[in-house]
């Protein structure tokens, strides 16, 4: 990992990390548009960021994952504390296995959610938005465990699209098109190991490459070379908001704001309230907010969590939600334009006595033109789930091209 200079972002004199894979992206990177992701440079758009977004699509996109938060969990209670810690049951995940989870402080509010890798017996790796190493060493007390912060010393890409898996096959990757959904496999890769994880966040077929610093630059080359063909390309984070939308993710810090970072009561949210119920495992007798959210599931949540089919093309950004007689009822945490599935999305949380499938709603929309701004009331139609969930996400073997 480069220990940088200073580098300035965006005109705001960041101090800020390179990624290992910097050389490359910054070569590639024609606009120097660069955001600020928890203390490194990565790409908010390389050179459009709508064919950034088609690459996920249509062809191989490959963004640089780096900057996830990433510990590493091991000894002999990890099990123990990580089923404390989040609310699934890990005893469920196999090893070679990828879970999406959620973890909550004792009123059940969200801390963050995200993935957990059980790489081998007693081994666990935890990838998050947020850089939690203080809520994991306090939830650790009375277990034997050993938590590492490996965010600097595991590099990452993302490569996403229905080519990925043609691209890897082509860079030497020899049972790559056997790996399920949520699956990890170990490859030698310049005498080191590659770790890849069939994982995303796009909503597509896509996979996780997960190696060590020094390898960087050789994994991107040699995908690279493996993808042109496939005319791989990179994307940044602005593709990847339109395409994590478009496959119904919510987003830390966006949709939800993680329970430790809010100032004001009643900012935070829980599972219910974020639609992420299904994550929660109440058969298992204790981990943190259990009893919180027991009482919210026989009382009742505070918000229901929709997605909107919003109509016309005007995003509906930080819009009110209203009922048919023009009370406000709800706000919109994110929207935007789906272009593969031709639809206008929103994700809102609103008064739980509405949002059942198929009611329809209203989005106060306010956009600007020339200096003059517009309002526009938008019927909205909460639908059942995402707007884009390709079979060919889950398919195994993946197609051939």
């Amino acid at each position: 990992m480069s220990e940088t200079n200073a580098k300035e972002v965006n005109g705001r004199g960041a101090m800020l990390l390179q990624t290992p894979f910097h050389s490359r992206t910054s070569a590639l990177n024609e606009l120097n548009s660069w955001e600020n992701w928890k203390g490194y440079m990565v790409s908010h758009e390389y050179n459009d960021y709508e064919l950034e977004y088609f690459s996920i699509r249509s062809q191989t996109g490959v963004m640089d994952l780096t900057p996830m938060s990433k510990y590493r969990i091991t000894g002999p209670d990890s099990e123990a504390y990580l089923n404390r810690l989040v609310t699934r049951d890990i005893a469920k995940i196999k090893i070679g296995r990828v879970a999406y989870t959620v973890w909550c402080n004792s009123d059940g509010m969200i801390m963050d959610d995200g993935t957990i890798f059980h790489l081998a017996e007693n081994h666990y790796r935890l990838c998050s938005y947020t850089q939690c190493i203080d809520w994991l060493m306090w939830s650790a007390e009375g277990f034997d465990v050993e938590i590492v912060d490996e965010t600097k010393h595991v590099a990452a890409l993302s490569v996403q699209g229905p080519t990925s898996c043609s691209c890897l096959k082509n860079m030497g990757l020899t049972g790559i098109e056997n790996l399920k959904s949520f699956g990890i496999m170990s490859f030698p890769f310049e005498g080191g190991e590659l770790t890849v994880s069939r994982t995303g966040f796009t909503g597509d077929l896509g996979y996780e490459l997960w190696v060590e610093p020094s390898l960087a630059e050789a994994l991107w080359d040699k995908l690279f070379a493996a993808g042109k063909e496939y005319l791989i390309r990179p994307f940044g984070l602005y593709a990847l908001d339109m395409a994590r939308k478009e496959a119904g993710f919510v987003q830390a810090a966006v949709d939800f704001v993680p329970a430790e970072d809010t100032v004001r009561v009643g900012r935070a949210r829980t599972p219910f309230e974020l639609g992420l119920d299904w994550l929660i495992d109440f058969n298992k007798p204790f981990f943190n907010g259990r009893k919180a959210l027991l009482k919210e599931k026989a009382n009742g949540s505070r918000y229901r969590f929709v997605m909107l089919d919003v109509e016309g093309n005007k995003p509906a950004n930080n819009s009110f939600i209203l009922n048919k007689q023009g009370k406000q009822i709800g706000t919109v945490t994110s929207a935007g334009w789906c272009p593969t599935a031709k639809a206008n999305v929103a994700f809102a949380q609103v008064d739980p006595k509405y949002g059942q499938l198929g009611d329809e709603l209203i989005a106060e929309i306010y956009y600007e033109r020339e200096l003059t701004w517009t309002k526009v009331l938008a019927k909205s139609v909460v639908i059942k789930g995402p707007m884009f969930d390709p079979a060919r996400k889950r398919l195994t073997p993946p197609a051939k091209f």
